[in-house]
């Protein structure tokens, strides 16, 4: 078991890779920054040049040297669109989740919303001319292998532009383009091509969506485990053993057969509590006095589950000449919290645990307020870039060294758990049922 395999995901704001070798020991790791553009308030893109190509490279290439790497898999957030040319360099910006430029009805999944839909109209209106519109997996396969491909699963967030078999050529038509300008797809744990010079050889699979490499070697696995990525978006997924469907939130499979998922993505991640830092200044002091403490509002821009409104704005509530910047950070990292508790008590599910995962999970400030609000035990994984992780396993099962993806649960790691401080927690849940309150009369 010890082949060499890499996985990497493309975020928000970096590109992260680990190689890894069968037992999911982290051989060598690399994130490589890159550029979120944020020209309006409901504007979200990337330079697919920079993020999805050479960053990409980059981060495969510094983890890659001296290793065998066997198989690479890329991972990213969905959805996601820019078109290109020939060559699959950019000729618009890349459109990420959320952007407005995509005019979808509010409360529904990527896979119903036909938000990727709207990504194409507007690329192909910008660039009618492109040789292809393609969502980063594809720009960065085909920055390593010469292909431009994506996996099932990827796909089936452009529903119904993706027709769970291939891609509607009307539906394509209808937003101006033809599907020989959108990528092939194959599924993600099979070889979509090899590396043509970083590990030339190397098998390159179909690759994946991030959320769902998080979950594969997450173990959030038993009924009642809450997985949350806290990454520059919010993920709350709670495990359950049937399917249910709650107003405002999302549900989708889990990996482990017979078990369910309900949550949903939340603004409130690493971007509202990196621009909250920002504002605070330099340094995180502790908070001495519980009950000082304000209630944040974090939708800088907008919310998605539970509340499916874009137009909702941040606001800090209870400001006082007491408070000094590590109250307000305090309140930061605690709304995260509360958006967490507020999906479990709207999906009505029994929780036991939280396992954290995502860059946010090395943050103690953030995990021991997020343990505060949700009154449950916070279980940090031992390897934050879980995504990473997870697409270096799914390019084990494209080598064919494994058997099913659902192995991956193997690999899971815990590294610290933060307990809620029973000192906190009167406070804490007076200021939840403050936030309730604001949430639902903003």
């Amino acid at each position: 078991m010890t082949e060499v395999t890499v996985g990497v995901d493309i975020g928000t704001t970096s590109v992260k890779a680990v190689a890894a070798d069968g037992s999911g020991r982290v051989l060598a790791r690399s994130r490589v920054p890159h550029d979120l553009v944020v020209g309006a308030p409901g504007r979200l893109e990337h330079r697919p040049d920079q993020a999805w190509r050479a960053g990409v490279r980059q981060a495969l290439g510094e983890v890659a040297t001296g290793q065998e790497v066997v198989a690479v898999a890329v991972a990213g957030m969905v959805p996601s669109l820019g078109a290109v040319d020939g060559q699959g360099r950019a000729l618009t910006p890349g459109l990420l989740y959320g952007d407005t430029r995509a005019d979808v009805p509010a409360g529904v999944d990527p896979a119903q919303s036909g938000e990727l839909v709207a990504f194409l109209r507007w690329c192909a209106a910008e660039a009618p001319d492109a040789a292809g519109y393609w969502p980063a997996q594809a720009v960065a396969n085909h920055a390593l292998g010469g292909e431009a491909v994506i996996d099932t699963i990827t796909a089936m967030t452009a529903v119904p532009l993706f027709d769970y078999q291939r891609w509607d050529p009307d539906v394509a038509a209808g937003a101006g383009a033809t599907v020989d300008q959108l990528p092939g797809i194959v599924p993600g744990d099979q070889p979509a091509g090899r590396l043509t010079d970083i590990a030339p050889g190397a098998l390159l699979a179909g690759g994946t969506i991030d959320a769902f490499a998080e979950q594969l070697v997450a173990g959030a696995d038993g009924d009642g485990d809450v997985l949350v990525i806290c990454g520059a978006t919010l993920i709350t997924w709670a495990v359950i053993p049937e399917w249910r469907e709650v107003d405002g939130l999302w549900t989708v499979p889990h990996s482990v057969a017979g078990k369910t998922l309900i949550g949903g993505p939340s603004n409130a991640g690493g971007l509202f509590l990196d621009w909250a830092r920002r504002l605070a200044g330099p340094g995180e002091q502790p908070v001495s006095d519980p009950a000082r403490v304000p209630v944040w509002t974090p939708y800088v821009r907008g919310e998605r589950t539970p509340l499916h409104d874009p137009d909702r704005r941040a606001g800090l509530h209870d400001l006082d000449l007491t408070h000094g910047p590590e109250a307000v950070l305090r309140a930061a990292y605690e709304s995260s919290g509360f958006v967490v508790r507020h999906h479990l008590d709207r999906a009505g599910v029994d929780a036991r645990r939280i396992v954290a995962t995502g860059g946010g999970s090395r943050v103690d400030a953030w995990m021991q307020a997020l343990a505060d609000a949700t009154r449950l035990p916070v279980e940090a994984v031992a390897v934050p870039e879980g995504a990473a992780l997870g697409a270096a396993f799914l390019a084990r099962v494209a080598a064919g060294v494994e058997a099913t993806a659902t192995d991956a649960a193997r690999w899971a790691r815990r590294g610290r758990r933060f307990e809620p401080d029973p000192g906190w927690a009167a406070p804490v849940a007076e200021r939840y049922a403050r936030f309730r309150t604001l949430t639902a009369a903003s």
